[in-house]
């Protein structure tokens, strides 16, 4: 019998800053109970390679336009997750344009008005079945506001939700955030140098924590979780990211500092002084 669970999805949601075509960026992800899809409306379907890519309009000129931009976009946002996750993912992709902000939010999981005011897009299923690798009813959900973003913006937030997407089979419900986060935007985001003003950064690995504290301090932590992917790739190899993350945030996954030492052969401060020498020529 599958050990299917019920979801707490770990709901990733990108943010349409009004500074979106200047850099992009996103918004911490939120815990959710998302409610099961019932969308009801056209559904046009495109084959990319030997992926089917469905989606579905709720109604709205602006929303057809959006699902018309995700759909020169998609080829791009696949080519980059494979390249880094590899081929073994789902086939069948699932994008939602949503008419009204009562809609994304539907289609999104539900919750207060507030929590999605500025989110341009969710990744969210409604059952997984980690040991099997089976995931049901998963979608990528953009808000109206997304039909608004540059074509830099949305790239950003396309390939960003679309690791999600492939990762949430291996992707365990506790999985620490951070890490998701951060390597979700080392698949998404064009590589920029550290600014100079976030230095020094604290030496110490970014945290959920730090991924709910408001204001800037928020935005650091996610640039935080970000660098320090960037970083591991450019040490150990993009290989090793990839490893990490199944040995910290996969099914059954152990702790950052037992897998630095299992994947990447360095000890917790060793990582930390390497990570820190890194920000500081990253710059």
């Amino acid at each position: 019998m599958l050990a299917w669970v019920f979801l707490v999805e770990l709901v990733v949601a990108a943010a349409v800053p009004l500074d979106a075509g200047r850099g992009g960026g996103t918004r911490p992800p939120q815990l959710i109970t998302p409610a099961r899809s019932q969308v009801s409306a056209a559904t046009k379907s495109l084959v990319v390679g030997d992926r089917t890519v469905r989606l579905l309009g709720l109604g709205g000129p602006a929303g057809d336009r959006l699902l018309s931009r995700v759909a020169s976009g998609i080829g791009a946002a696949i080519n980059a997750v494979e390249a880094f996750w590899g081929l073994d993912w789902s086939r069948d992709i699932s994008v939602v344009a949503a008419h009204t902000d009562e809609e994304f939010r539907a289609a999104a999981g539900g919750g207060p008005a507030a929590q999605w005011a500025d989110i341009a897009a969710v990744t969210v299923a409604d059952r997984v079945d980690p040991v099997h690798r089976v995931v049901i009813g998963e979608r990528i959900v953009f808000a109206p506001g997304a039909a608004n973003m540059t074509e830099g913006a949305l790239r950003i937030v396309l390939t960003h939700e679309l690791f999600h997407y492939a990762a949430r089979a291996d992707t365990a419900a506790d999985a620490p955030r951070w890490l998701t986060e951060g390597v979700a935007d080392f698949v998404g985001r064009p590589r920029t140098p550290v600014p100079l003003d976030a230095l020094p950064v604290p030496l110490a690995l970014p945290s959920d924590a730090d991924l709910d504290a408001p204001g800037s301090q928020r935005s650091l932590a996610y640039d935080r979780a970000w660098w320090f992917a960037r970083f591991v790739a450019d040490t150990f190899g993009t290989a090793k990211l990839h490893d990490l993350y199944l040995a910290v945030c996969g099914a059954g996954h152990t702790d950052v500092p037992s897998a630095a030492h299992d994947v990447l052969a360095t000890d917790s401060p060793g990582l930390l002084a390497r990570w820190h020498e890194w920000l500081t020529r990253a710059g």
